[in-house]
């Protein structure tokens, strides 16, 4: 093992895993301040990106880390009571798994399990660029398509598809997620017109109290934040690669999630 022993008090200390399309990494996570206890380990997701083959190399991520106890895992998909719904960027063979099931006897600890964009959303709410923040806080991550996550006083609120929203007749991601910028050859100031008006829509509909923008977009602010019109104040996301993995221990310490 090469992650040094980490400390196991009641409460204090959870491991994190994200699992995604291209990497699964993780980390047991500090639950006082929301830190990684030690670096986090990253294997490449095997191809074909099957169930059994994913679940054998979320052993070995565990395996490189001393330490027992909750243990959280995101998932690509939509996850309820730990069964996986939708599988977009890995094998289809994954939808109706019980992933919780699955993974129990690989890693050491009970297992939780949420959807990717929730549990960076709930990381954000609790330790990054919502910490302190009371109402309703929608953090919204443009990539390759839009992820959302609710949070509700601290509180999360699980698989908001928000990104599918229809808008103008289309599913808004295909049109304001980031890779729309690049594939209709768009400037900052018109991506961030699209972006403004899913925003808008999105926010006559629940009316958020904040918005935190996350996804590779968010770390060149500059270009196209000052183009919004949202009546909602909004602040760029805080913890970066590590918001799944530090949302997904703090899932599964609190055991509110399947």
């Amino acid at each position: 093992m090469s992650a040094a022993p980490t400390p196991e008090g009641p409460g204090t200390h959870a491991f994190g895993m994200d699992i995604g399309g291209t990497g699964m990494k993780g980390a047991v996570v500090n639950l006082t301040d929301g830190t990684l206890a030690a670096p986090r380990f990253r294997l490449d997701t095997p191809r074909p990106a099957t169930p059994e083959a994913m679940a054998d190399t979320a052993h070995k991520v565990a395996a490189n880390f001393d330490f027992h106890g909750p243990c959280g895992v995101t998932f690509p998909g939509v996850v309820t009571h730990g069964v996986v719904h939708t599988s977009a960027n890995v094998d289809s063979s994954w939808q109706g798994v019980d992933l919780v099931h699955l993974l129990t006897p690989r890693l050491p600890g009970p297992v939780t399990a949420l959807n990717d964009a929730d549990a960076a959303g709930l990381a954000e709410a609790r330790y990054g660029a919502g910490k302190g923040q009371q109402g309703l806080v929608v953090v919204i991550t443009f990539g390759t398509g839009i992820g959302t996550a609710l949070v509700y006083d601290g509180q999360l609120v699980p698989n908001a598809e928000l990104g599918h929203l229809e808008l103008d007749g289309h599913d808004a991601e295909s049109k304001a997620a980031a890779s729309a910028r690049e594939r209709d050859d768009l400037d900052w100031e018109q991506w961030a017109k699209r972006a403004d008006r899913y925003l808008r829509h999105l926010e006559n509909l629940i009316w958020p109290d904040l918005f935190i923008f996350g996804g590779g977009i968010s770390k060149r602010p500059d270009k196209w934040v000052h183009h919004l019109k949202t009546r909602t104040p909004f602040v760029i996301a805080a913890m970066a690669n590590n918001a799944g993995i530090v949302g997904a221990a703090l899932a599964s310490a609190e055991g509110k999630l399947g």
